[in-house]
C-alpha cells in the first residue's frame, strides 16, 4: 500500500456523559442497528480470544441508500476506552478500510468521542475514492450525531428503549410459514393494518420496503424498511430507515424454528422512543410510559396478527395439499 493512496479521515463530538457510557455504546455490536442509524444489521461470526475482547462480525449497511455488507475485525481495549477495526472481506469500492473508535474522559460526566478512518480505493480509482469518502463522511456524522443523542439521556436509556417478542407455534411447514413473511408485497389484502406496499429487491435477499400503516386510531403514516432475508436459516431481520411517529429507531426479525413437535414463529422488536413526538401523537399530558404501552400493545398486535395468519396460511395449504 503506498502511503500517498491512503485517505485519512478523522471525526470528533463531545458528549455530555461519562465516558464509560459512551464507551459501552459503541462497543455493543448487537445494538449497532439500534444505535448507528447507518447499520441495518450484524452478526457475530467468532470471538478470536478466550477474553472476549476480539471479535468477528458479519455487517449489513446502508450506504447513497444502498445495502453493502463486508466481514470486520473488532479488538476492544477497555483500559484505553478504544475500539479497532479492519475490515477484509470488504465494502464495495474499497481496497482496504480500517480504524478506531476512541473515547477521552473530558470530566466525570463529559468525554469526547473520535472516529478515525483510513482506506483505500479499489484500483486506486478517484471515482471509488470519492464515494467512499462521501459515505464515510455522511454515515460517521449521523453515527456521531445519534450516539451523542442516546449518550446525553444515560439515566433514562432504559425508558427510552424497549425490546420484547410475540411468539406462535404451528403444525403447518416451515418453508410456508417463512413464504408468507417473505412474500411482503401480499400483504395489503391479508393484514388490515397495511394499506400499500412498495417493493424493491436490488438483490437476492435484500428487501427496500415503503408501506402504509393504518394505527389504531385510525390515523394512518408511512413506514421504510430494509429486510434482509435468509431463506435456508428460517429468518428475515429487518431495519426501519423511516419509523413510525413515535420511535427513533426500531429493527427486529422474523424467524422459524423447527422442532420434533411442529414449527415456533417468533417476532423480535427493539426500539428507541421518540421522546419529543409523545404529546404530539398521543395528546397533551402524554408521559413516555404512556408511549411505552402504545408502542407495546400495537407493535404487539400487529405482530400476533401477522403470526396468526402466517400459521393459518400453512396450515391450510397443508390440509388442500
Amino acid at each position: 500500500m503506498q502511503e500517498e493512496r491512503l485517505r485519512r479521515l478523522s471525526h470528533a463530538i463531545d458528549v455530555d456523559a461519562p465516558a464509560g457510557i459512551v464507551y459501552a455504546l459503541i462497543v455493543s455490536a448487537e445494538h449497532r442497528p439500534l444505535y448507528f442509524p447507518s447499520s441495518v444489521y450484524v452478526e457475530r461470526l467468532d470471538f478470536l480470544d478466550f477474553a472476549g475482547a476480539s471479535e468477528r462480525l458479519r455487517v449489513w449497511a446502508l450506504a447513497d441508500g444502498e445495502v453493502t455488507s463486508w466481514t470486520s475485525d473488532r479488538v476492544q481495549d477497555s483500559a484505553r476506552r478504544s475500539l479497532s477495526f479492519r475490515q477484509d472481506r470488504l465494502m464495495e469500492r474499497a481496497a482496504s478500510m480500517g480504524g478506531t473508535f476512541s473515547v477521552q474522559p473530558l470530566g466525570p460526566e463529559r468525554c469526547r468521542l473520535t472516529v478515525d478512518h483510513a482506506f483505500t480505493s479499489r484500483g486506486d480509482s478517484p471515482e471509488s475514492m470519492a464515494w467512499l469518502e462521501r459515505n464515510v463522511v455522511a454515515t460517521t456524522r449521523s453515527d456521531l450525531k445519534n450516539l451523542r443523542f442516546l449518550a446525553e439521556q444515560w439515566t433514562r436509556i432504559d425508558e427510552l428503549t424497549l425490546s420484547f417478542e410475540e411468539s406462535v407455534r404451528t403444525r403447518g411447514p416451515a418453508e410456508l410459514v417463512h413464504g408468507f413473511l417473505y412474500d411482503v408485497e401480499s400483504w395489503p389484502g391479508r393484514l388490515p393494518h397495511v394499506r400499500r406496499i412498495e417493493l424493491d429487491e436490488p438483490q437476492v435477499g435484500v428487501q427496500m420496503v415503503s408501506m402504509t400503516l393504518a394505527a389504531a386510531d385510525g390515523t394512518l403514516q408511512d413506514v421504510s424498511s430494509v429486510r434482509l432475508c435468509f431463506p435456508h436459516a428460517g429468518r428475515i431481520v429487518y431495519k426501519e430507515t423511516k419509523p413510525r411517529r413515535l420511535l427513533a429507531a426500531h429493527c427486529g426479525e422474523w424467524s422459524v424454528v423447527s422442532d420434533g413437535n411442529g414449527v415456533t414463529v417468533t417476532s423480535q422488536h427493539h426500539v428507541v422512543l421518540r421522546e419529543n413526538a409523545i404529546e404530539h401523537v398521543l395528546g397533551p399530558g402524554a408521559t413516555l410510559q404512556d408511549a411505552r404501552s402504545r408502542v407495546r400493545a400495537e407493535l404487539g398486535e400487529e405482530s400476533l396478527r401477522m403470526l396468526h395468519l402466517a400459521r393459518q396460511y400453512a396450515e391450510s395449504a397443508v390440509r388442500v395439499l
